[in-house]
């Protein structure tokens, strides 16, 4: 079967598991030793809550367990793969803080290494604690329209899921710290120059073009390929990654709670819609301008004056 068949019929499969499984957050499904997983989200741009977070975690385990299973690749429906954790949950930790905590493993949770590689098919946002799960990923396949960034940074909600660690060993310190200070976006075009993304593909086929990334990884002997996968990891982080991801998880704890929801209430109300970094504060509302918006809700005409 030549790859423009493969690329049909992939897309054909996966239309349909999409639109068949709706009420699912979390899709799963196995195409020879490949398997894939989504998530499905899209009236919330995939971002993900904590019933959500341990689908995937649930998922990705399954994953590593199965035998039979050598490659994954990760997903997101509806036009983006992840816009990062949903702020509206993060905000409901004012009436829990014990529960955050007593979080380990950063905000998601993740795990700190997958077992087996992983790709990533990023369209629309990969960005937030989803730029983190494109992170954690051994490959990256990207559309030409999609981006990256830590949006985090706006609203002052700490990476806590490996970012600081991953990105910096990937693309250099300074490029890094241009990322994690600015919070800036970043498009395909500059990702891929600067090596954080392996394939920049048309809008809409990011997906099918993981799963052709993923197919070359799986027709080689999987033992050789998983230690010398381990072997580079060891080599780029100098055995210490286990420690660094942990550190980066105690230095977040050090923001302290309180303002981390004020950020997330801030773009709950409407601030920093789609990546926007400035007019990130609230103005004081005159009388005349509530007045003003009052009267336009009803469509009151204001009296004459005259």
């Amino acid at each position: 079967m030549n790859r423009i068949k493969l690329f049909t019929k992939v897309a054909q499969h996966f239309t349909r598991q999409m639109y068949s499984t709706n009420n699912d957050v979390i899709l799963v499904d196995k195409m020879n030793h490949i398997t894939t997983i989504g998530i499905n989200r899209p009236d919330k741009r995939n971002c993900v809550n904590y019933q959500t977070i341990s689908l995937l975690r649930k998922a990705l385990e399954e994953f590593e367990q199965d035998s039979n299973s050598y490659a994954a690749v990760l997903y997101g429906t509806g036009g983006n793969f992840c816009s990062g954790f949903d702020l509206q949950e993060l905000v409901n930790f004012e009436n829990n803080p014990d529960v955050y905590n007593s979080l380990e493993n950063g905000l998601m949770g993740m795990p700190t290494h997958i077992k087996k590689p992983t790709v990533a098919a990023i369209n629309g946002y990969a960005v937030a604690e989803g730029f983190e799960l494109a992170l954690m990923c051994d490959l990256r396949v990207m559309e030409d329209t999609a981006v990256l960034g830590f949006y985090g940074r706006r609203f002052g909600v700490p990476i806590s899921n490996g970012g600081t660690v991953r990105l910096q060993a990937m693309i250099g310190l300074s490029r890094a710290l241009d990322m994690i200070l600015t919070g800036r976006s970043l498009s395909a075009e500059e990702a891929f120059e600067w090596g954080l993304t392996n394939k920049i593909v048309a809008c809409g086929t990011a997906l099918g073009q993981a799963i052709n990334m993923a197919v070359s990884l799986v027709k080689f002997p999987q033992e050789c390929l998983n230690i010398d996968r381990n072997s580079t990891y060891n080599a780029a982080y100098n055995e210490a990654y286990q420690n660094l991801i942990k550190e980066e998880q105690t230095n977040s704890k050090k923001v302290h709670l309180k303002d981390i929801i004020e950020g997330a209430k801030k773009f709950i109300a409407g601030l920093g819609k789609h990546g926007k970094t400035y007019n990130l504060t609230q103005k004081d509302i005159c009388e005349w301008e509530k007045e003003f918006e009052m009267r336009s809700a009803v469509k009151i005409k204001p009296k004459s004056k005259l």
